[in-house]
């Protein structure tokens, strides 16, 4: 099973930002994203959605008046 870890390398280094991999040794893909202007990549700059995808979600439902009832959330039984 995958799993997915954010952290930045830096001089050799890396710096988790969230929780470190319970794990001693394992098999990683690194990929490297752009550094912004000042030179550091931040949170904010990994959490933006893509730009091959803007405008193309729709919102389908809301916490106060849900798309389905709650006689039909699995999640409750």
């Amino acid at each position: 099973m995958l799993q997915s870890y954010e952290a930045i390398y830096e001089h050799g280094a890396m710096r988790w930002l969230g929780d470190k991999p319970p794990v001693k040794q394992a098999h990683v893909i690194v990929t490297i994203l752009p550094e912004k202007d000042e030179g550091s990549i931040t949170s904010q700059t990994l959490n933006q959605p893509s730009t091959l995808i803007a405008g193309k979600g729709s919102i389908q439902g809301e916490i106060i008046t849900p798309i389905i009832p709650e006689k039909d959330w699995n999640c409750l039984t």
